[in-house]
């Protein structure tokens, strides 16, 4: 847990800095863009992909694993494995803990011409040799690499950042053009591709990048369906930049939130065998990033299996601990608004928006729940 929360600690530090630094504007329209990724992550050769979402064991980002895992594993497009140093637990922040990685051995002995796509998640440490290491390999051998969120500082610590347009999470904007020599940060873009190499931006941009990669791979019919199902109206890469990052007044009260965390009350979930991780995903992150609570998962059994085939760790219920509140006849990216409006009447509006900053999540139109 401490290093999990030097990390956030970290980052919150780095938000402040990497909202003022500027970009340039980006050029096209957004129906071209959203193509020219299709195009860049369409199938080479008649082989069934095989799409690896990358984690480290001891930290990686709750929704930038469980999402995208989830969405392409429901549209049976590839082959989609979890793969890790090690084989097994990976723990994931800001909650939650699942099973079902395999080791970088592991993936070798099983897919010898090694992955088509290489999904990249934000991770505790975002340079572990092993994780950039073995990503720096998939890379050479061919690999298309989607860097989601932070997930895009690994991108840049494996080597592939340098001299390419890039989006990624408002708080790295200035530590990744530091970093990248000839870097180009393109805003007003949820998910931006240069060559082999895409990248989208705050954790909630895995959902419209994950579905353009479904487009990608198994055509816009495939994708529409599943947008369907999952609650989206667009998966297009148009985003408003200029309504994410910390102006300095904000910046205090960032801080003072951000000082909260992890110190207030416990929630408890409720998960059972086939439960949509989409949703439990979003919903979770949006609840524990309000700095007043922490989150665990709850049921009869020691474990459950996720509808994607992951292994989530679970407690026993507690008598009298109040439970996460979720309305399950929305679909499940809807769900989201609802924990929104929910964490606004129990909170406070400014409380939400915070929220909204660290999930890089634009304003539905019409607002959150109808109002």
């Amino acid at each position: 847990m401490g290093k999990v929360f030097r990390f956030v600690l970290v980052s919150s530090i780095a938000m402040l800095l990497g909202g003022a630094a500027t970009a340039l504007p980006a050029a096209g329209d957004a129906d071209r863009d959203r193509q020219v990724f299709v195009d860049a992550m369409a199938p080479h050769g008649a082989a069934r992909p095989v799409v690896a979402v990358l984690a480290l064991n001891e930290g990686t980002e709750m929704t930038d694993l469980l999402l995208p895992t989830a969405v392409l594993r429901r549209a049976d497009v590839a082959d989609v494995v979890v793969v890790a140093p090690r084989a097994g637990e990976v723990a994931l922040y800001p909650a939650l803990r699942v099973r079902g990685a395999i080791s970088f051995e592991d993936f070798a002995r099983r897919y010898p011409a090694g992955a088509s796509h290489v999904v990249v998640p934000a991770m505790v440490d975002d340079d572990d040799p092993a994780v950039t290491g073995w990503l720096r390999q998939q890379a050479a051998s061919g690999a298309r690499v989607i860097g989601v969120c932070s997930g895009v500082r690994v991108v840049g610590r494996a080597g592939l950042l340098d001299g390419r347009r890039f989006s990624g999470h408002w708080y790295d904007r200035r530590t990744l053009l530091e970093r990248h020599r000839g870097a180009v940060h393109v805003p007003d873009r949820r998910y931006v591709v240069d060559g082999p190499v895409a990248t989208t931006t705050g954790i909630t941009a895995s959902v419209p990048a994950m579905l353009a990669l479904v487009e990608a791979l198994g055509g816009p019919a495939r994708a529409a369906a599943l947008a369907g199902e999952l609650g989206v109206s667009d998966w297009g890469p148009s985003h408003d930049s200029a309504a994410f990052g910390l102006d300095t007044p904000r910046a205090f009260h960032y801080l003072v939130n951000k000082a909260a965390f992890w110190r207030g009350e416990t929630l408890q979930v409720d998960v059972a065998d086939g439960a949509d991780e989409v949703a439990l995903a979003l919903v979770a992150d949006a609840w524990v990033r309000t700095g007043h609570v922490s989150l665990v998962a709850v049921s009869d059994a020691a474990a459950v299996t996720l509808r994607s085939g992951l292994v989530l760790a679970s407690s026993p219920p507690v008598a009298g601990r109040s439970r996460v509140p979720r309305e399950t006849a929305l679909p499940p990216v809807r769900q989201l608004d609802r924990a929104l409006c929910e964490i606004g009447e129990r909170h406070g509006d400014a409380r939400r928006d915070w929220v909204m900053q660290e999930m890089e999540y634009p304003m539905p139109e019409g607002g959150l729940c109808g109002r």
